[in-house]
Formats: structure tokens, C-alpha cells, sequence
């Protein structure tokens, strides 16, 4: 066998023990002693049992900030709707090891996977609660991203599209109660922007997106969006 295909076994055979026994009843002899070759032969592919936890959580890190990076550079309008609709399928793709992440204190002590981790959750929270957001929009943005995690670390055998249809469904109520505090502590604004205008656009021709949902994600009003875009049908 290939050194990659022997590294990738590694972390399959770990990824299940971990989640089996947890990070720190699972020993590296285990790990060898399931793959049939020595602890030396682990670990010349893994110097420790931190850097074979560190391949695992790799593609889930990595996906996370390629999300939240490209949710940075979309238009304000449409970044809260990017970062999420992404970290969801970015959750659902690695699904079983998101539970070990969540389920495993070991994953929350210090070093470079629990950091990277926090890191991408700070700034998708960020883009969640929008610009100048106050305490109470910042916690709510917390509540919607948490809201995404929790069902598939509950459900992790449940079918991904069933799955993912119903978590959108509860975040789309919790955005849209934000939206109505937000509108009610600051006022709806009197009018859109030809960047708000080219966005509800954008989310309908591409996405698909109904006159409901897309005065949601902008926090206007349906009368307002008909108005800016009666010339053209959503």
C-alpha cells in the first residue's frame, strides 16, 4: 500500500475509535493493533496522537475558512445568506467528524484545531450578526449558527437532504426574528440601494429565492420590494 493510502487508513481506523471511546481512551497501540502494524509504524506517519486528531480535522478546518472567506467577499446583503447556506453544507460533507468535534472535550484545550475552529466561528458569527451589530444581534447570530451544528451532531444518520431542509428551516425563523427586532431598534430603511436592488436579483435568478425569503435576508419589506422591482417578476 501507498504511504497516502496508509496515512488515510490511519485516520479512518482513528476517526472510528475516537468517536467509539472518545480522543483520550483511545490509545495509539489501538489504533496500530487495528490496522495490524506496529505503533512505530503509526507513528512514523503521525508523530503523535494530537497530529493524527490534526489530519482528521483538517478537511473540516479548511472548509470552514474557504466558507467563511468567500462569505467575507460577497456584497453585504447576501454574506449573512453565504456563510451560512456554506457552513451548513460544509457541516453535513464532514457530519461525523463535526460530532467528534463537538462531542470531545479534547477538541477544546489549547492548540492550533481548537483555535482555527474558534477562529472561523468568531468570524461567521460576525457576518451573521451584519455591520455594526449590538450585543443582543451578536448572541441571536450565535443562536443561528449553533442552530445548525446541534441537529447534525443529534442526527447524524438522518437523510442529508431532509436534513438540511429542516435546519434551513429553523434558522430561516430565527433570521427572520432578528430582522424584526433589528427593524424595531433601528426603523426599516425608507428605500433599497442599487446594491440591495442587484442582490434580491441575484437571490432570485440564481437561487430561486420567493419575494418572502428575500425581503428576509435584506430586512425590507415585501411592499418595498415590489416597488424597486415591479418591472421585473421574482
Amino acid at each position: 500500500m501507498t504511504e497516502a493510502g496508509t496515512r488515510e487508513r490511519i485516520l479512518t481506523v482513528a476517526l472510528h475509535l475516537f468517536g467509539a471511546h472518545g480522543y483520550h481512551r483511545t490509545s495509539v497501540r489501538a489504533i496500530a493493533e487495528q490496522l495490524g502494524i506496529t505503533k512505530a509504524g503509526v507513528l512514523y506517519h503521525y508523530p503523535s496522537k494530537y497530529d493524527i486528531l490534526a489530519g482528521l480535522a483538517e478537511p473540516l478546518l479548511v472548509a470552514m475558512e474557504a466558507t467563511v472567506a468567500a462569505a467575507a467577499a460577497a456584497p453585504p446583503a447576501v454574506a449573512r445568506r453565504t456563510v451560512i447556506e456554506g457552513l451548513l453544507d460544509t457541516y453535513l460533507t464532514h457530519r461525523y467528524l463535526l460530532r467528534l468535534v463537538l462531542n470531545d472535550l479534547s477538541m477544546a484545550g489549547p492548540g492550533a484545531i481548537f483555535e482555527r475552529f474558534r477562529d472561523a466561528m468568531l468570524a461567521a458569527n460576525h457576518l451573521v450578526a451584519g455591520p455594526d451589530p449590538t450585543f443582543a444581534e451578536q448572541v441571536r447570530a450565535a443562536q443561528i449558527i449553533g442552530a445548525m451544528g446541534d441537529p447534525i451532531v443529534l442526527y447524524p444518520d438522518a437523510p442529508t437532504a431532509e436534513l438540511r431542509e429542516q435546519v434551513l428551516s429553523g434558522i430561516e425563523s430565527l433570521c427572520g426574528a432578528a430582522s424584526s427586532e433589528r427593524t424595531v431598534r433601528r426603523g426599516r430603511p425608507p428605500a433599497m440601494s442599487p446594491e440591495l436592488v442587484a442582490a434580491a436579483r441575484r437571490m432570485s435568478e440564481r437561487d430561486g429565492s420567493g419575494v418572502a425569503e428575500i425581503a428576509r435576508e435584506l430586512g425590507v419589506s415585501r411592499a418595498t420590494l415590489y416597488r424597486y422591482l415591479k418591472e421585473k417578476r421574482l
